[in-house]
């Protein structure tokens, strides 16, 4: 049996930070992945945006790790030359009943110690960006975007740079939990003890954990798949920053993006669906997206909208239920000495992602 003192399951943008963390902190770094291209999954079908940190509760994961990951992505985009912008987003009140939410918003965000929001009436927000129809806005400018793949590719040329080696086609399929090392079994019949194991599978994360012998099964959420569709317009959007609805159930609400290029695109929706692998995009949900889109841009053509992608959002709430925070369990919670599980990392992963990497590396019984 092959030994490592450190594997990471899953080369998505958020595998890849915990192992270059790891690997930057002095750990032998190995990354499993069973796809054979890095970032196959949730990290290639997803907005791009770096967020700001406004909607989550105070003191919680996802607030914390987002703030400091907006800060370290931002400076780490620069540094490297990950291509990126600092365009800024409004979130926009369509309706009179909607203006308290952004009260609301607002508060919430400094609660996060997110400090550069203005709340704008209509004719400011107007000012910024003409084409747009609101009774209020907030404005968020340290909202950006970030090119995801080019993103991928530095964290994984950091992580190989500090002896770190990336394993494609490498599906791990159970583990034997023990306080000699956790035994990884692979699909293809090999195994691989290690000393320190990180769950970082994204959608099958806790799919996955279910197939660790010697963890608490009580420990493993249940998954929610929730699907989201986008549309891209044909032609260039009135826009330079980003809009956004206020939050809807489930997600933020059919906003506008923009990529680097400039390209528009709007999404995604929520559908609740019974497998990872739903995604195709029904033209006909396009209907829907024109209503919504309307409320903030009523110029918006007939005929503009495309199908374009949809991703899946690993969710550990379902329909109806409170959204959760990230879960990050290490040995102090579950009690097995090594192993690190990911659970309900949905946004603002991307944006936490070199944050994540940096608690998982100083969690009990993890830090070198």
């Amino acid at each position: 049996m092959d030994e490592f003192d450190c594997a990471v399951i899953g080369a998505g943008i958020v595998g890849l930070a915990v192992a270059r963390a790891m690997a930057m902190a002095g750990r032998e770094v190995v990354v499993l992945e069973s796809e054979g291209a890095i970032g196959s999954g949730i990290s290639s079908r997803n907005s791009e945006v770096i967020h700001a940190g406004i909607y989550y509760p105070a003191g919680s994961l996802k607030a914390r790790l987002c703030v400091e990951g907006k800060r370290l992505l931002y400076a780490y985009a620069q540094e490297r030359g990950v291509p990126h912008r600092r365009c800024g987003k409004l979130i926009v009140a369509t309706a009179p009943g909607e203006a308290a939410e952004l009260d609301a918003i607002m508060a919430k965000g400094r609660a996060n110690g997110v400090d550069d929001l203005v709340l704008l009436d209509a004719s400011q927000a107007r000012a910024l960006e003409p084409a747009l129809e609101c009774v209020a806005a907030i404005h968020s400018p340290s909202t950006g975007i970030v090119d995801s793949h080019a993103l991928m590719l530095s964290l994984q040329g950091d992580m190989e740079h500090a002896g770190g080696v990336l394993a494609l086609k490498s599906a791990v399929r159970a583990a034997r939990c023990a306080a000699a090392g956790i035994d990884l079994e692979m699909v293809d019949g090999s195994a691989l003890r290690c000393r320190t194991v990180i769950n970082a599978a994204g959608l099958y994360a806790p799919l996955l954990a279910k197939r660790f012998e010697g963890l608490d099964p009580s420990h493993v959420p249940d998954v929610h798949w929730a699907k989201g569709s986008y549309f891209v317009l044909g032609g260039r959007a009135p826009f330079s920053r980003l809009i956004y609805p206020v939050p809807e159930p489930g997600g933020l609400g059919v906003h506008l993006t923009l990529d680097l290029g400039g390209q528009a695109k709007f999404g995604p929706d929520v559908e609740w669906v019974a497998s990872p692998t739903d995604l195709e995009v029904d033209p006909r949900r396009g209907d829907g997206f024109y209503a919504e889109v309307r409320r903030y841009w009523t110029g918006l053509p007939d005929g503009a909208l495309q199908p374009g992608y949809a991703g899946i959002r690993p969710k550990i709430s379902g329909p109806g239920e409170a959204a959760r925070d990230f879960l990050i369990q290490g040995p102090e919670v579950h009690g097995v000495p090594g192993l690190v599980n990911l659970f309900g990392i949905e946004s603002p992963g991307l944006t936490s992602s070199l944050a994540i990497g940096r608690h998982v590396c100083e969690l009990p019984g993890i830090a070198a």
